[in-house]
């Protein structure tokens, strides 16, 4: 996957946007005004960071070298992935919909329910 894969697949899901709230280099994208993912465009090496339950992160931290605590992020919550042949694109869509599902399931109810 590249970057338009990846911004294209997380704008699929439901309410998704994106956003550049920190500079004009990274894409950050949002369900119900929350970050669920963030991807650097000014790199060299394509990477998503995405937040993942503490247990999984750890899991898959030590099963793939591609997947390292989220860079300037809380890294018990989040996961920096680096896009290489060591891993699918289903995998990857995979993790954005737990990225997101995680980041859904957190917002107030009030806001779940406009999103519905």
């Amino acid at each position: 996957m590249n970057i338009e894969d990846l911004r294209d697949y997380c704008l699929s899901l439901k309410n998704a946007e994106e956003t550049f709230p920190f500079d004009d280099v990274t894409l950050v994208m949002k369900v119900g005004g929350k970050m669920f993912a963030i991807i650097p465009l000014d790199v060299t090496e394509t990477s998503i960071a995405l937040k993942c339950d503490p247990d999984l992160a750890i899991e898959l931290r030590e099963k793939y070298n591609c997947v390292q605590p989220g860079y300037h992020l809380n890294k018990n919550h989040w996961n920096t992935v680096y896009i290489s042949s060591e891993i699918t694109s289903d995998q990857i869509c995979e993790w954005i919909n737990h990225s997101y599902d995680l980041v859904k399931a957190s917002l107030p109810k009030k806001i779940r329910e406009t999103l519905e």
